[in-house]
């Protein structure tokens, strides 16, 4: 006898689909259509938070309800002594419990993630495991029969668990429906679980520490929340003895903003150091890579502004995964994953010498885009109007939609449709706060030029004298060093010529940038 009816096939199956859709592509929301029929309650083509959302799918209650049925009819079949079942139906009746388990205990699952949110010094405690236990023993071994996967209660735990944490964070940070914000949005799920969620369940869930992501866009993209969103999805194993997971979020996602520090900071932050290593090392300390637990991951924002030397020492623990602390001899081991940003053109630093290829090839294994806010919106004042009702929520709260309204108005009228945003999404929230107190918002008048690209420019036209050159020149390589002696070694000069060449003016502009 077939373990599931033939009229049920084509419905297990897409079952079978979701389990393995990312859920935030169309073709998820075309399979929950395809299960339910007339009965579906249309709530958009794509996954995506909007003011007016609401906290739930009107769809889950229904989908769950079949999935249940037909798993039940399902189990008393397998749990027969004399029950036969094809690889192929087991291999459907496991995404279908699953399928069921997972969105059975969702609202608890949600809670865990809420209480994470809220609390991220805590642990993340469920009390109530053994109820799930027992609930994922009697889905996944009908009979005492052991399915395929054969998977452990407490790993399926930790991966229903991964799963709730990575949809609220990629849900709730990556706003807007637009194809671009759709894509991105798949992007950072897939960057997570990988595009064969099976084998990541399987095996790759160990792996994907080895895996370093690099977020590159426009700055005011939102780099460091897809970073943020990826950093604190990784899967963190669940004890069963104490019913809680090992680390709290504030101790699994430490970042670091490297164009903020100077190079002697930037080593000591990420390796740490020994008792009196230098001047000021009065105590031993621990770095990022030593503190970063095996299920957590270290974030170098502005990756492109390190130079050589500590880019060197970063391609070797990518490399070995071994490090030692400043002035100490001991091997180390980073156990945890390195994420990196940048909104700098890495090609054009590579072929400027000021990047190495080596260490860019470790860092992009897997790389996320952030787009534009012009790309977002392509002239859409629907979906401005989304991204600014966002904004507005956090200013005023219930009058947001009527600031939002105002500020597309506002928008159509002075800047046009097509206005190029080149501030991205900060300057849409300094435009929300001009609007509100002032009905106007004065953007620049021209998006200006980069100072590093003012000096590229420069050069580049033969302009200034030999001395203007070299004063820049030294300026521009101290900033990036830190240091007197660091920059004069780079140079081949005295640190007296450096200083003495040094241009005030300059140096504060290329820290501001």
């Amino acid at each position: 006898m077939p373990l599931f009816a033939k009229a049920d096939e084509s419905t297990v199956l897409a079952y079978q689909a979701i389990n393995n859709a990312n859920p935030f592509l169309p073709e998820r929301v075309d399979l929950e259509r395809r299960i339910l029929g007339e009965a579906y309650v249309e709530v958009g083509a794509v996954r995506s938070m909007r003011p007016d959302s609401g906290e739930a799918n009107p769809n889950y209650p229904g989908l769950l309800e079949r999935a249940e049925g037909l798993l039940e009819g399902a189990r008393k079949k397998l749990s027969k002594a004399s029950a036969r079942a094809t690889a192929r139906e087991l291999e459907c009746y496991e995404d279908l419990a699953i399928y069921t388990l997972y969105h059975r205990w969702a609202p608890r699952l949600g809670e865990l993630v809420k209480a994470s949110a809220d609390a991220p010094e805590t642990h993340v405690s469920a009390e109530w495991y053994e109820q799930f236990r027992v609930d994922a023993l009697a889905a996944l071994r009908p009979g005492d029969r052991r399915l395929p996967l054969d998977f452990e209660v407490r790993h399926l735990f930790a991966l229903c668990y991964q799963v709730a944490r990575s949809f609220y964070l990629i849900f709730e940070n990556i706003l807007g429906t637009s194809e671009a914000a759709v894509s991105l949005r798949a992007t950072t799920w897939k960057s997570i679980f990988t595009h064969d969620i099976r084998r990541y369940q399987r095996t790759l869930y160990r792996h994907m520490a080895d895996v370093s992501t690099l977020v590159t866009g426009p700055s005011g993209t939102g780099k460091e929340l897809v970073a943020r969103a990826v950093g604190l999805s990784t899967y963190v194993p669940f004890d069963e003895k104490t019913h809680s997971f090992p680390t709290a979020e504030a101790e699994r996602f430490l970042p670091l903003n490297l164009s903020a520090l100077s190079s002697t900071l930037i080593e000591s932050e990420l390796f740490g150091h020994k008792r009196g290593a230098f001047t000021g090392a009065l105590d031993a300390r621990k770095g990022w890579f030593e503190l970063c637990p095996a299920h957590g991951a270290v974030f170098l924002d502005e990756i492109a502004e390190i130079e050589p030397a500590i880019q060197v020492k970063l391609l070797r623990v990518l490399q070995t995964r071994q490090f030692q602390r400043i002035g100490d001899t001991e091997q180390r081991r980073f156990r945890g994953k390195v994420i990196s940003a940048t909104n700098r053109d890495l090609a054009e630093c590579m072929a400027n010498g000021d990047f190495r290829e080596d260490l860019y090839y470790r860092i992009c294994s897997d790389r996320i885009v952030t787009p534009s806010l012009a790309e977002q919106v392509s002239g859409s004042m629907d979906e401005l109007e989304v991204l600014a009702q966002f904004i507005a929520a956090g200013l005023i709260g219930v009058e947001a939609p009527s600031l939002a309204r105002e500020v597309v108005e506002w928008v159509e009228s002075n800047l046009g449709v097509d206005y190029a945003w080149p501030g991205n999404f900060r300057e849409l929230e300094q435009c929300v706060r001009g609007v509100l107190i002032r009905k106007e918002y004065q953007p620049e008048a021209t998006h200006r030029v980069g100072v590093r690209e003012e000096l590229r420019q420069a050069f580049l036209a033969g302009e200034g004298t030999a001395d203007r050159m070299l004063r820049d020149y030294c300026t521009l390589v101290y900033a990036r060093m830190g240091s007197f002696e660091a920059a004069a070694r780079s140079l081949g000069l005295d640190r007296r010529t450096v200083k003495a060449k040094l241009d005030e003016g300059l140096l504060e502009r290329l820290r501001a940038r």
